[in-house]
C-alpha cells in the first residue's frame, strides 16, 4: 500500500490495491488511527443500459457477494455507507455542475463472470446499478469498525454492453480521462469534512 498526506488540506490518500481481503485489512488499519471519515474512491462496472463510461455513482447500498465482509459480521447484515459521507459527496459533485446515479452496487470476488451466462442473469434479477470488487466489504468492515465511511465510483466500462469489457486500452484511457476530476471531488469532499470538524457518526453502539 502506498499512500500520501496533505497538511494543507488535512488530508491522506492510501492505494490499498484491488480486491475484498485489502479492503478489509485497509479498514482494519485506518480504525486504529481513528479517521473521521474515509472516502472510496473505486471503479465500478456500469449493470444497467443507461450508464455509460465516465458517469459516477453514489451507491446507496452493496451486496455483499464476496467473503471478506462475512468474517466481521454475519451475512444477513447489509452493507450501507455513512450516510452524512454520502451527503458530502453530493453537494460537492452539485456544486462543480457534475450529475451522478444512486443504486446498488453487488460486490463479488470473482474473477471473469463476464463469461458466466447464469451468474449474469442473476444480476439481472437483483437490478444492481453496477458491481464491483471492494464496495460492501469497505461499507460492512467500516460499520463493524466504527470507521465512517462512504464512496464514490466512476464507471470504467459497461461488462454488459457488446464490446462493453474492460480491456487494458480502454483502462487505461478511463484512468487519462477522468481520474484527475474523480479525485478533485473525492479531495474537495474531505477537505470539507475535515474543516467543518463535524461528527459524521450519525448513532453510537
Amino acid at each position: 500500500m502506498t499512500s500520501v498526506h496533505s497538511d494543507s488540506e488535512n488530508i491522506s490518500l492510501v492505494d490499498f490495491s484491488i480486491g475484498s481481503p485489502n479492503a478489509g485489512l485497509i479498514i482494519e488499519l485506518l480504525s486504529v488511527i481513528e479517521p473521521t471519515a474515509v472516502l472510496f474512491l473505486g471503479m465500478t462496472g456500469g449493470l444497467h443500459r443507461s450508464l455509460k463510461v465516465g458517469d459516477f455513482i453514489l451507491p446507496t447500498a452493496a451486496i455483499r457477494d464476496e467473503g471478506t465482509s462475512r468474517h466481521f459480521i454475519p451475512p444477513n447484515v447489509p452493507a450501507l455507507p455513512t450516510f452524512k459521507v454520502q451527503k458530502f459527496v453530493s453537494q460537492i459533485i452539485v456544486e462543480m455542475g457534475h450529475d451522478y446515479r444512486t443504486g446498488v452496487v453487488h460486490t463479488t470476488d470473482y474473477r471473469f463472470w463476464e463469461f458466466d451466462d447464469i451468474f449474469k442473469a442473476k444480476l439481472y434479477e437483483e437490478r444492481a446499478l453496477a458491481i464491483d470488487m471492494e464496495t460492501a466489504t469497505l461499507f460492512t468492515c467500516g460499520f463493524v469498525s466504527k470507521v465512517p465511511i462512504g464512496a464514490l465510483l466512476l464507471v470504467s466500462d459497461c461488462p454488459l454492453k457488446r464490446g462493453g469489457i474492460k480491456t487494458k486500452k480502454s483502462g487505461k484511457k478511463v484512468f487519462g480521462k477522468f481520474t484527475d476530476l474523480h479525485l478533485e471531488m473525492g479531495i474537495r469532499s474531505m477537505s470539507q469534512i475535515a474543516e467543518r470538524g463535524e461528527h459524521i457518526r450519525h448513532y453510537k453502539w
